[in-house]
């Protein structure tokens, strides 16, 4: 009986701090990127071009609406095809590499 309540307080919990992030739709990110400055939020997609070395990189997420890419520091990269959500601050004139991405987000952590 005790380990179904730790069980289901944790999925509350979980489900808790998913929502308490601001999901948003990569269309309205690029619409309007200056209302998402300075937010923390979440993006969920599938991962169409990835690249990294050492636990650093970047990926570009698809969500069905648009695409942006992300900044990856000290979190890895997902392999193309992946399905994710990630949490991180949108900016502009992002690069990583030597290559310029523009519009991207950097992430504070995988869902």
């Amino acid at each position: 009986m005790l380990a179904l309540k730790v069980k289901t307080f944790a999925v509350v919990a979980v489900l808790s701090f998913i929502f308490a992030c601001t999901h948003v739709r990569i269309s309205d990110l690029q619409r309007d990127p200056g209302k998402y400055s300075n937010k923390e939020i979440t993006v969920a997609g599938q991962v169409t071009e990835a690249f990294g070395v050492m636990g650093n990189g970047a990926y570009q997420l698809n969500d069905g609406s648009g695409t942006i890419w992300i900044i990856s520091e000290g979190y890895g990269v997902p392999t193309n095809g992946a399905k994710v959500a990630i949490t991180g601050r949108l900016f502009q004139g992002a690069s990583f590499g030597g290559r310029a991405f523009g519009l991207a987000l950097k992430q504070s952590r995988r869902r």
